[in-house]
């Protein structure tokens, strides 16, 4: 097993034909603040037999992205939520509880966290890793950051269910992130769908263009990462990943992630999609669109209907991460719950005790108004 900077490799550190080099790389050339302006983590890359996994190494600042920091995704994301979210009379004590969660997981460094086989999007797809090989990773790696939480984001029963079972067999600790929305056939839980016809009509109607991107513009990445900001960071919430242009030219060119966008008559690109597939699964790290235009444009739908159906025309199975959860059921997706693992056996006692902490809260508190209530 192999802990190494991707600048700087070891002789035969890089197995053949292995999926996350070229991603591994084009991040460590040129810089995680260059790709992704709101992360600051150090950047590695972890062999363990003939995978290797892009590991984020942070030492306990707060702020940024959730992509690798749990302070922001289960304190500064959650705060944020209330603000979006109608939780009803729930509001002002879930204020409280979030103002006293704050300040332990403070207390407990949560953010002094490495995260292995993150790839700082939104949902980490773990491609066919079973996790066998869980046991003796977390123990390289407690030896050598005895300070730091170990961690996998985005596991969940759906997606990656035996990863889930061996982080559990080897006593990782499952903390509930958030819900996700995931379409197992989507011939008959989709494309049968009324509200799927009504998408592929509204297309229809719009006269857009359909660009698969055969070639790609620095104007057109600079475009991608407008339309994507325009939703994610700007209507939604700054702690999602912000993604630069160079990040979507990299990984369009190394084939990373595929584009698909909607233009209209001018060529001007109104919405747009990037979508990652790992083993038999699609996910979609990237969508956009001009949040500027008039409601009746449906142009989210548009961006919707653009990676679904790759998901579609592939035969695959689609996570369609979280948010928009009324829309996506209507289009036939169902609820899971997302985890993180974090393997804490080898911390000082106070840091184990704010982690079972979380644990317990998050499955009494937090899974069940997650599911009631269809966050």
């Amino acid at each position: 097993m192999i802990l190494f900077d991707p600048l700087d490799p070891p002789p035969g550190a890089w197995p053949a034909g292995c999926d996350s080099r070229a991603y591994i790389e084009g991040i460590a050339r040129a810089g995680v603040g260059a790709m992704i302006p709101n992360v600051a983590t150090r950047w590695m890359a972890l062999r363990a037999g003939e995978r290797v996994y892009p590991v984020t190494i942070n030492e306990g600042g707060v702020g940024g992205s959730y992509v690798c920091l749990p302070h922001s995704a289960y304190i500064l994301y959650a705060r944020a939520e209330l603000d979006i979210v109608d939780t009803g009379w729930l509001r002002p004590l879930l204020r409280a509880m979030i103002a006293a969660a704050d300040r332990l997981l403070r207390w407990g460094q949560v953010n002094r966290v490495l995260h292995i086989d993150n790839w700082m999007l939104s949902t980490n797809l773990h491609g066919d890793w079973q996790g066998d090989d869980l046991p003796a990773i977390r123990a390289f790696l407690a030896e050598r950051f005895p300070a730091h939480a170990i961690a996998v984001r985005s596991v969940d029963g759906w997606s990656s269910p035996a990863l889930l079972d061996a982080a559990r067999s080897d006593g990782w600790r499952l903390l509930a992130s958030r819900q996700i929305w995931v379409t197992g056939d989507l011939e008959t839980q989709w494309r049968a769908r009324r509200n799927t016809g009504h998408d592929f009509r509204l297309l229809r109607r719009s006269g857009l263009a359909i660009d698969e991107f055969a070639v790609m513009t620095e104007a057109d990445a600079a475009r991608i990462a407008e339309l994507y900001h325009l939703l994610y960071v700007g209507k939604y919430s700054p702690l999602n990943p912000i993604f630069s242009p160079d990040w979507i030219l990299m990984t369009w060119r190394e084939g990373i992630l595929r584009y698909r966008g909607a233009r209209d008559a001018q060529g001007t690109l109104l919405a747009v999609t990037g979508a990652l597939v790992r083993g038999d699964v699609l996910t979609p790290p990237i969508v956009g669109y001009d949040t500027a235009r008039p409601r009746r444009e449906g142009l989210y739908r548009i961006a919707t209907l653009l990676f679904t159906s790759m998901a579609h025309e592939k035969g695959i199975r689609l996570n369609g991460s979280a948010g928009a959860a009324q829309f996506k059921r209507n289009r036939g997706a169902t609820g899971v719950i997302e985890y993180t693992a974090v393997a804490a056996g080898h911390l000082p006692w106070r840091r184990r005790a704010v982690l079972g902490l979380m644990q317990a809260a998050l499955d009494r508190l937090a899974v069940p108004l997650m599911r009631r209530r269809g966050l």
